[in-house]
């Protein structure tokens, strides 16, 4: 059987947008501590290590299972006609697999974490299902790396006592002036914030 191709962003995107409607479980995955392996022993280990995923990815997941490189040590993965319970059992394998088998010279805190999210639970638009699996990606991180986790939803409650009155009447203007909710503006802003100190993570 031949391995899938590890895709690129945009093509990856694009194969999404080509399954139209269908069921699937999304996840996003990338490597704990990837740029302490490139500190201390360089780029060419952390390309070895990249190499090491792809080929565990493309030589482990279903047929019609797509895979792309999203950026950096960050991957994700369409998993057409699965719930999110049965990648969450396949990727708890893959976990496992990459912490028996990694290369004995990688520092021992090189691990995978990764998030998940479904279609239709979870969310419809590439968008949105990819912000699910990315929360759940870094909840996984959070609850101490090396391990899957599936998308959760809560429901971001505005507390008046954590901001200052000033601040709250421009949010509510602002959401009025770009027609989206608080909620979304706020969301945005986190977003922003995580990904400027992802590495930090």
């Amino acid at each position: 059987m031949a391995r899938p191709d590890i895709l690129s962003r945009n093509p990856f995107e694009d194969a999404f947008a080509r399954l139209g409607p269908t069921p699937l479980t999304l996840a996003v995955l990338d490597l704990d501590h990837f740029k302490t392996l490139n500190d201390t022993l360089g780029h060419t280990e952390g390309d070895r290590a990249l190499r090491a995923v792809e080929r565990l990815l493309s030589g482990s997941l279903p047929s019609g299972s797509i895979i792309g490189r999203i950026g950096g040590d960050e991957y994700a993965v369409i998993l057409p006609e699965s719930a999110a319970e049965t990648a969450l059992i396949l990727f708890d394998e893959v976990i496992r697999h990459f912490h028996i088998h990694r290369d004995p010279h990688w520092p021992r805190t090189l691990g995978l974490s990764v998030g998940l999210a479904s279609r239709p639970a979870h969310a419809s638009a590439y968008d949105e299902l990819y912000r699910a699996a990315d929360e759940a990606l870094l909840r996984a991180k959070r609850e101490g790396r090396g391990r899957a986790c599936i998308y959760v939803e809560s429901k971001m409650v505005l507390k008046s006592n954590y901001y200052p009155k000033s601040q709250l009447e421009r949010l509510s203007k602002l959401s009025g002036a770009l027609g989206r909710t608080e909620a979304s503006l706020l969301r945005e802003a986190l977003d922003d914030l995580i990904e400027r100190h992802r590495d930090e993570l």
